[in-house]
């Protein structure tokens, strides 16, 4: 799903008020991690990734690769933080502005 700037700085506002709820660590990234990652992004829609400091791995490579294994968005990376958006399959709860055509 591409997102617009509108949506995106949207997403990126109510992301703001949310902490991380997974740590990428020394281990990098393992099955059970994105597996984790795809329950809560069909839970919650807006999820927060913390990288933590000897996990040797570029956040935005890692941002790419989680996004893909989990047919998310990526809203932003700060650091060594990623944000990732996926609407909910079953109860849709974000609302995103409209895109224009």
């Amino acid at each position: 799903m591409d997102l617009s700037s509108k949506q995106r700085a949207y997403l990126r506002s109510l992301s703001n008020q949310i902490e991380p709820i997974f740590q990428i660590g020394k281990a990098s990234l393992t099955p059970a991690i994105v597996e984790a990652v795809n329950d809560a992004l069909e839970k919650r829609e807006l999820v927060k990734l913390s990288i933590l400091k000897n996990c040797l791995d570029d956040p935005k490579e890692l941002a790419d690769i989680v996004a893909e294994r989990t047919h998310a968005s990526v809203v932003q990376v700060i650091g060594k933080k990623i944000v990732l958006f996926r609407q909910s399959a079953k109860k849709p709860k974000i609302e995103l502005p409209k895109q224009k055509k």
